[in-house]
């Protein structure tokens, strides 16, 4: 494995929503032995109510903040030795103060999921509560302008399949885990 993440031993799973971050970073972690969190369910655990009512609530910008904080805590532990793969929210990676905390902290996976296989995942499970994700425009502009951030990660894996254990041998053959 690279000597990043021998320093610091952290895994970023970044995409947009419904890209798989959760189930595949929750196989990856067991896969290599490493504790596993996801963002999403930490923000809520710490707040005691679902990201969507945080963003209705009390808006975008706060959320990010809560969001950032978290994130900031969890890379201190990885900074600290506890290795672990995170899920990031779909939102997270595309905020620079957190590529940047992240850069120097391990590697950044981006699942890089073909929109089609996003709206048919969203209007399964997760649409009634998930924000932004109102009508099918809203989600198609919001996947197109979040595309840029995502491309900044250090690691890219298409989603081919629906089938998580697909994805976590694509990331594991990647040459910078070789």
């Amino acid at each position: 494995m690279i000597l990043k993440l021998k320093r610091t031993p952290g895994l970023y799973v970044v995409g947009f929503i419904a890209s798989g971050k959760s189930t595949v970073g929750r196989y990856l972690a067991h896969r290599l032995g490493w504790n596993f969190f996801d963002i999403d369910a930490e923000i809520e655990a710490a707040e005691k109510a679902s990201v969507a009512e945080l963003f209705e609530q009390r808006g975008e910008a706060e959320l990010r903040r809560i969001e950032h904080v978290i994130l900031r805590q969890h890379v201190g532990w990885i900074e600290r030795g506890r290795p672990a793969v995170l899920a990031l929210g779909d939102g997270t990676f595309t905020e620079a103060r957190n590529r940047d905390l992240l850069v120097e902290n391990g590697v950044s996976i981006w699942l890089d999921c073909p929109f089609e296989v996003v709206e048919r995942r969203v209007r399964q499970q997760y649409a009634p509560t998930r924000p932004l994700v109102d009508d099918a425009g809203k989600l198609a502009g919001l996947y197109d302008a979040r595309q840029d951030a995502y491309r900044l990660a250090d690691v890219r894996v298409e989603i081919a399949s629906d089938d998580p254990e697909h994805t976590v041998e694509a990331i594991l053959a990647h040459p910078l885990f070789k």
